[in-house]
């Protein structure tokens, strides 16, 4: 899962979220600093309105939390959605050391991307590729 800091920059950038099961996320506000959430049939469901995704927190009567907008929350990617995001400018991923190295064609160049984790190396691609897109 990539830092939140990767996961607003990525959002700034127009990746949009489309909520399904499995997807991790977290909360803009106070109180929730450092939870993550699932979505999960069981107990966080994307609801779509006309209006926009509502997510909505089932069985949580012990919490003051019903539902959340989708825009005050932030979507936490895992690897292979990353991946998935990083379409035909994808080449590789590998283990170099320590770190894991993606690397992608950007703009015609190869550039490669490092980081201990292999979400975050894959999710700085995807900004990479974002920001040329801008």
């Amino acid at each position: 899962m990539i830092s939140t800091t990767l996961a607003r920059s990525l959002q700034a950038n127009g990746i949009v979220w489309r909520p399904v099961s499995g997807d991790a996320f977290s909360i803009a506000g106070e109180g929730f600093d450092g939870d993550v959430f699932i979505v999960s049939d069981m107990t966080v469901e994307a609801h779509e309105f006309d209006t926009g995704t509502i997510l909505g927190f089932n069985g949580t009567t012990e919490w003051a939390l019903d539902s959340v907008a989708i825009e005050q929350s932030l979507w936490l990617p895992r690897e292979d959605q990353l991946r998935g995001l990083l379409g035909g400018a994808f080449r590789a991923l590998r283990a170099v050391g320590e770190v894991f190295a993606v690397d992608v064609e950007l703009a015609g160049a190869d550039r490669t991307f490092t980081d201990t984790d292999a979400a975050e190396a894959y999710g700085s691609a995807l900004l990479a590729l974002t920001e040329l897109s801008r």
